[in-house]
């Protein structure tokens, strides 16, 4: 079973923490902005899709820990009613966002965007509306899950080892 992790938000301009269950972001716990320091940071626990947006839980800490503390109690109740089927539901959607971005940015349209339902895909396959999602995640779900988490995670280590002056 995965452990909680927290990595550094290098794109927040505050204090962030994201919280991640094995390779899927399930919360953060932040400082608030613009606020005087006697202002409490907040925390959220959840994820989406996989779980319904009232079955996540959030709130006000006065501390990091205060935060980490309740975070993790939230976090307790709210895996209790995850399934693995859940968790894989996320994992597709942020594939799906993943590709159509890649999509998108080596200037190829979607399938759902041509006239014939028809399109190619940066890898050069040919896909049609019909088996877009069945190419999407036999070609490309394992490959961008795990490279959109490395290159997060190099990123969020060399913003680090900059700030450090390493």
């Amino acid at each position: 079973m995965p452990q909680l992790t927290r990595r550094r938000d290098p794109e927040a301009q505050q204090e962030t923490w994201l919280i991640h269950y094995g390779d899927v972001r399930v919360g953060v716990i932040a400082e608030r902005v613009g606020n005087p320091d006697s202002t409490p940071g907040w925390w959220a626990c959840g994820f989406y899709p996989g779980a319904e947006p009232q079955e996540h839980a959030r709130g006000l800490a006065g501390s990091f820990e205060a935060a980490r503390a309740v975070f993790e109690a939230a976090w307790g109740v709210f895996l209790a009613k995850r399934t693995e089927a859940d968790f894989e539901e996320y994992r597709r959607d942020r594939t799906f966002h993943v590709w159509k971005q890649a999509m998108w940015a080596k200037g190829l349209k979607l399938p759902t965007q041509a006239a014939d339902g028809c399109s190619h895909c940066f890898c050069g396959a040919a896909i049609r509306t019909t088996d877009m999602d069945q190419h999407i995640y036999a070609m490309h779900m394992e490959r961008i899950s795990t490279s959109s988490i490395a290159a997060s995670v190099t990123s969020i280590a060399c913003r680090s080892l900059a700030a450090n002056g390493k």
